[in-house]
């Protein structure tokens, strides 16, 4: 794959693999990290919906020297986020996420060392957790814990650092605008959506 002009500046060789399903999702997070990285924007780095880790191996691979903390139950939706999904008629909350462990994801981590697992119901997860962060990935799919990591995570990123929140435009899972939109919307702040396959929005601070 062609290397796009606005990634051609970065100083380092790029290792986008093609077999990833979202060029725009990669490639946008291979900027950030290079924003981030370049600033020195202090802060560990997280994702909460990591299921078999394709997208986390890259923010381990983008931000070798942090922590990374995964947040998963690596079993699935929980019940108790269906609930509200079912009732606002946001998705049936049906999608099967239960084939992956934490053993099978940190095999394919490029800094498996980095990582600190927090399996289980998110937000209880993060009860001991006192970092401060540069990026965040949310996905989850569903509007609870969206909003329970926006509610978490933004008060704890450092000023120059991101949030990315997958889904936001997924048609399947209509939970997670009105989640972004009524944080945002709350903290009277602005977000980015991009034009990947499942819709992404870019909250910066």
């Amino acid at each position: 794959m062609a290397i796009a002009p606005s990634l051609a500046y970065l100083s380092r060789t790029r290792e986008i693999d093609t077999r990833y399903y979202d060029y725009i999702r990669l490639s946008t997070l291979e900027l950030i990290s290079d924003e981030i990285n370049h600033r020195n924007i202090p802060g560990s780095v997280a994702e909460i919906g990591v299921f078999k880790g394709k997208f986390a191996r890259y923010l381990n691979y983008y931000f070798p020297d942090r922590d990374l903390y995964l947040f998963d139950t690596f079993e699935g939706f929980d019940n108790r986020d269906k609930k509200k999904e079912l009732k606002e008629n946001y998705s049936a909350a049906d999608q099967d996420f239960s084939g992956t462990s934490v053993q099978q994801v940190l095999a394919i981590m490029p800094h498996p060392e980095k990582c600190i697992v927090k399996k289980g119901y998110f937000p209880g997860t993060a009860s001991d957790v006192n970092e401060t962060f540069a990026f965040v990935s949310l996905d989850t799919d569903l509007y609870e814990p969206i909003y329970n990591g926006l509610v978490f995570f933004y008060p704890r990123l450092n000023a120059g650092g991101y949030i990315m929140v997958h889904d936001f435009n997924n048609e399947g899972y209509k939970g997670v605008r009105d989640a972004v939109i009524r944080f945002c919307t709350e903290q009277k702040i602005g977000y980015t959506p991009l034009p990947d396959k499942a819709g992404s929005v870019v909250i910066a601070k």
